[in-house]
């Protein structure tokens, strides 16, 4: 009984916060999100759920707080650097044959992904012809990506990762190091828009040629991946290129047959031209 109570009680917050608010978790993964909302109730100190959407309906500061749980804020600079070497050397190629461009890091959390693209494209020389777009819901998320700063203990990682995705420099080129921090350099983000945007409620807003959104999708139901991935079919220029988690596909999309396989254990995708 106790869980039954739960669950609503979960719903109702939910329907709370995107009544309020307008940000849509109610299509989200029930367990990733049950599990997430207990981890806020415990550390913000409420008895319940139903406490909770009180304090939220009538304390807007409770609302960065919620997200920091909601929204996952986990990554690393070029993480699995085969997906970044198949970019490089698969999909790169095709990209230079366009005098300009326009790429979208969908879901770009605190920005490793971001930066990981656009040192790429410097490395390949794209950078001055490329549009960057890095949109979050997470306010807080997109102000730290902005900001370009991480732990100085994270980055001997980096490098290593940058290293085997065939990068042609050296990591440290990009940043300078003080009192445990790295801070990357202003240059990186002079090609790049920071914008709020929402898989779950907004519309496309640019066509792009690349679009990059990696493990974001785990964390939608199956409708709410297909409104993505159709998202992303309309906003992809033909024979633009997907690119998404290790864990993720279109196999079970209504939108899969819009793309080709291109490079499929990297899980990149191409949109059809017809």
């Amino acid at each position: 009984m106790h869980d039954k109570i739960e669950d609503i009680e979960i719903r109702l917050l939910l329907e709370a916060l995107f009544l309020k608010y307008h940000y849509d978790f109610r299509k989200y993964a029930a367990a990733s999100v049950k599990r997430r909302l207990r981890q806020a109730k415990e550390a913000m100190g409420f008895e319940t759920f139903s406490a909770m959407q009180e304090a939220l309906l009538h304390d807007a500061s409770m609302l960065p707080r919620l997200l920091g749980y909601l929204t996952v804020q986990v990554s690393e600079m070029f993480r699995d650097p085969s997906y970044f070497r198949a970019i490089r050397e698969k999909v790169v190629p095709h990209l230079r044959t366009y005098p300009s461009l326009r790429l979208w890091v969908a879901g770009c959390s605190e920005g490793e992904e971001l930066y990981s693209l656009v040192i790429l494209f410097r490395e390949e020389g794209l950078e001055d012809r490329t549009l960057f777009y890095a949109t979050d819901i997470n306010q807080d998320a997109l102000a730290r990506a902005e900001a370009g700063v991480f732990d100085l203990e994270r980055i001997q990682h980096f490098t290593e990762n940058h290293r085997q995705s065939g990068g042609h420099s050296s990591l440290s080129s990009y940043y300078s190091a003080a009192y445990g921090r790295a801070s990357f350099d202003k240059t990186l983000r002079k090609q790049v828009v920071f914008a709020d945007h929402s898989l779950v409620t907004d519309a496309v807003f640019a066509e792009m040629h690349l679009i990059s959104c990696r493990n974001v999708l785990i964390y939608f139901d199956r409708e709410l991946q297909d409104r993505a991935i159709g998202l992303f079919k309309d906003s992809l220029a033909r024979k633009g290129f997907l690119g998404l988690g290790a864990k993720e596909n279109l196999r079970f999309s209504g939108h899969a047959g819009a793309f080709l396989d291109f490079v499929r254990e990297e899980k990149i995708y191409q949109r059809r031209t017809e």
